[in-house]
């Protein structure tokens, strides 16, 4: 298994409250990307938002074995956290995740 951090841009159709985006952070934790040499060395927050265009980025770290399987995961990851904030599919879409880094052992 290899670890990526992974970025997945997303558009806001509504205003990120600070419970949301509280509840959004409880849930990426796990995936945090300062855990790895890569998003320690560039202090990556874990989720940015900028107001004024309504858009977001998620930093996240993610395992698998392919490039593809994690996407696949990082993809998971934020649609479950941003539905466990109470977000659905539509109040928030999800660009394509793009691989950041690779931390190869």
């Amino acid at each position: 298994m290899t670890t990526y951090v992974m970025t997945v841009p997303g558009t806001l159709q509504r205003p990120l409250t600070e419970e949301a985006r509280a509840a959004v952070l409880r849930a990426l934790r796990p995936a945090d990307p300062r855990t790895t040499d890569v998003g320690a060395a560039e202090e990556l927050d874990i989720l940015s938002v900028d107001s004024d265009a309504s858009t977001f980025t998620l930093h996240l770290e993610v395992e698998a074995g392919t490039s593809g399987a994690a996407r696949e995961e990082a993809r998971r990851i934020a649609g479950g956290a941003l539905e466990q904030a109470g977000l659905t599919a539509s109040d928030v879409p999800l660009g394509e995740p793009v691989i950041t880094a690779i931390d190869a052992e």
